[in-house]
């Protein structure tokens, strides 16, 4: 079965080099290079060049790049049908009388490049014409050759299995939230049936870090690439096609995962507010602050620049008497390690040593890097903005998905990592369903806008969020930055 080499090898150079890999037809014809590297190119001759033939196999950096950026000019239906078609005319599927030596040539590089496509964006086939689509041309591949059935096979059914687990997380989040719902109806209306906090279920701040993790890997690994693209999807102006815009917006993966960044600073702000006595809310300050020095240590920044957002909330940062109680030289040191300042320079900083140490780790613990998920969404958001999908030509801009592909080539490396930690059921039960208060619930104040004013990133980030919300994106604002 042709299996796909691991992402950290993708983009290890700037680009797609003709040298190694271009093939006859397109030395000419709508491709244009520069110093061997693809730059842009109409889009019919990207497509071709998607496509393999007897003397020819696409570099896997192209295949992912184009797959990725595709969507912005099509539908992938409509794509796979192109390929499809441009495989079985090309290639003589169809003709009985074709060479059977030719199509044994062909038939595994078709079949690597279905691989590929349903182990990088296996969520595309959740449209039934895809499904169909590769349905009909692994048949046409597999017709007569028990090998290649068999590899069809496994394909499929592995492809299945993703799907289904897919579906299987939707279930588990939608009675996440229904549970934690219910709960903070019970909150708001008896408060005082409410006795554990989250030192009574997890006393070791080390293991509730651990447990994080374990949160932030599960909702990561969901997250399928082409989301990132699909979350800014506008129309090609040159698609008279007006209703691509809703159809292709599918981002629910990276939706449930910004809400659960939002979900954790608010419930890092509830458990330090709920304590009556100073002695007791400092107590969950200090605990806080041990399982963000943790996350650090680990290399979970969502987490970590979550807690620090929920203890930044005015109704945790105006408790003087509390905090006059609190060693915060530790906070101070994770402070400035996220401080927002030269576009968040520290973090920044920190993150590429924990990338460094995921290429040379010896233990699953090592290889974890998880970023912190809103700073990426608005790289890329920017990325986006600042370069045109097209060029003057029609061409498209190659070059800007070159960049874009090698961003969202970095973050699946990084989601693919298992968590080391053993799970403990009770706390994440706990993590995922315990009741917090909302903005709406406790934080109907100014501190929001107070705080980002104080950053000097306001009218920046309230452009790009007010784009994310209208793409189903809802951010907080604290959330954001």
């Amino acid at each position: 079965m042709p299996q796909t080499p691991p992402f950290s090898a993708m983009f290890d150079s700037s680009g797609y080099n003709r040298n190694l890999y271009q093939s006859a037809e397109d030395s000419c014809g709508g491709l244009y290079y520069h110093d061997n590297n693809l730059l842009s190119g109409s889009l019919e001759a990207l497509i071709q060049h998607l496509v393999p033939n007897v003397d020819y196999y696409p570099d896997r950096t192209y295949i992912f790049t184009f797959l990725l950026s595709s969507r912005l000019f099509m539908h992938p239906y409509e794509l796979m049908a192109k390929v499809c078609h441009l495989c079985i005319e090309h290639q003589r599927l169809s003709d009985p009388n074709s060479d059977k030596n030719q199509i044994r040539k062909i038939a595994p590089k078709i079949l690597q490049l279905l691989t590929e496509w349903t182990e990088t964006f296996p969520y595309d086939f959740r449209d039934e014409r895809m499904m169909r689509n590769l349905k009909d041309l692994a048949h046409r591949i597999a017709s007569g050759e028990e090998t290649y059935r068999k590899n069809v096979q496994q394909m499929i059914q592995c492809l299945i299995r993703k799907l289904a687990a897919l579906t299987q997380y939707e279930e588990v989040l939608a009675k996440i939230s229904s549970t934690s719902t219910d709960r903070l109806t019970v909150l708001k209306t008896k408060p005082q049936s409410i006795q554990r906090d989250i030192i009574t279920v997890c006393s070791d701040p080390y293991t509730l870090a651990q447990q994080l993790t374990h949160i932030e890997l599960e909702r990561l690994n969901y997250i399928g690439p082409e989301e990132f693209v699909q979350a800014f999807v506008q129309k090609d102006p040159l698609d008279n096609d007006k209703s691509c815009y809703s159809e292709r917006k599918k981002t629910r993966n990276l939706e449930a995962y910004v809400e659960w960044f939002n979900r954790l600073s608010y419930l890092v702000a509830t458990e330090i507010c709920m304590p009556v006595k100073k002695k007791h809310r400092a107590r969950m300050i200090e605990y806080f602050i041990d399982v963000a020095r943790e996350c650090f240590n680990i290399g979970n920044f969502n987490s970590l620049m979550a807690i620090i957002s929920g203890m930044n909330m005015s109704p945790v940062s105006r408790l003087k008497k509390t905090w006059a109680k609190v060693k915060t030289a530790k906070f101070d040191i994770l402070e400035h390690q996220m401080d927002p300042s030269s576009n968040f320079y520290n973090y920044r900083t920190a993150l590429r040593g924990a990338a460094q140490r995921s290429l040379t780790a010896h233990s699953s613990r090592e290889k974890i890097v998880i970023p912190f998920f809103s700073l990426l969404i608005k790289d890329i958001y920017f990325l986006n903005e600042g370069c045109a999908n097209r060029l003057p030509n029609g061409h498209v801009n190659f070059e800007k998905f070159w960049e874009l592909a090698k961003q969202v080539s970095e973050f699946m490396t990084w989601k693919q990592v298992e968590c080391p930690f053993e799970r403990d059921r009770k706390i994440l039960q706990y993590l995922l369903t315990v009741p917090v208060f909302s903005e709406d619930g406790f934080l109907k104040n100014r501190c929001y806008e107070e705080r980002i004013s104080s950053c000097g990133l306001l009218s920046k980030e309230h452009k790009c969020e007010r784009v994310m919300a209208s793409c189903g994106l809802h951010f907080s604002l604290l959330g954001f930055l």
